[in-house]
């Protein structure tokens, strides 16, 4: 029997390339980290809007959205739409499950006045930067801010 090696050379040019987008990856997010990209930080300042929400899922797929203060109906996210919003949920409840918290608290959306946007848990206190997801997402949930209210 004869061994034969099967020596595989790898391109130096494309291998470089790799480890020099990696080291920039690690780099950036080291930066954004620094700097507290992504991170919502609790102020003092007041919302220009807030709204206690709550959200039932439906037999059919559907999620009902009710104002948590009025318990009135506001929206019905149709199955198989509002992809951002149903993740954003799904998160959110994923946390209550690990802290072991049971009920159906109502969610806290607010607009603040530097334009962010933010989902907030009271139950277990996690604050999502909704702009940090684009302003095709802010807006689904920035659509909840003013549903079903009559403005004077």
């Amino acid at each position: 029997m004869s061994t034969h090696s099967h020596d595989m050379t790898v391109p130096r040019g494309p291998l470089i390339g790799a480890a020099a987008l990696l080291l920039a990856v690690v780099t950036a997010t080291g930066i954004a980290r620094m700097a507290g990209a992504g991170v919502t930080t609790v102020t003092a300042e007041t919302p220009v809007l807030a709204r206690s929400l709550g959200f039932d899922d439906r037999a059919d797929g559907a999620i009902l959205v009710r104002d948590a203060e009025t318990n009135r109906q506001i929206a019905v996210l149709e199955p198989g739409t509002n992809g951002f919003v149903r993740g954003a949920l799904r998160a959110l409840v994923r946390d209550r499950r690990r802290e072991e918290i049971t009920g159906r608290a109502p969610f806290r959306l607010a607009a603040w006045p530097d334009g962010r946007l933010t989902l907030e848990d009271p139950a277990t206190g996690i604050s999502i930067g909704l702009e940090a997801f684009g302003p095709t997402n802010m807006e689904a949930f920035a659509r909840l801010l003013t549903a079903g209210r009559t403005m004077p």
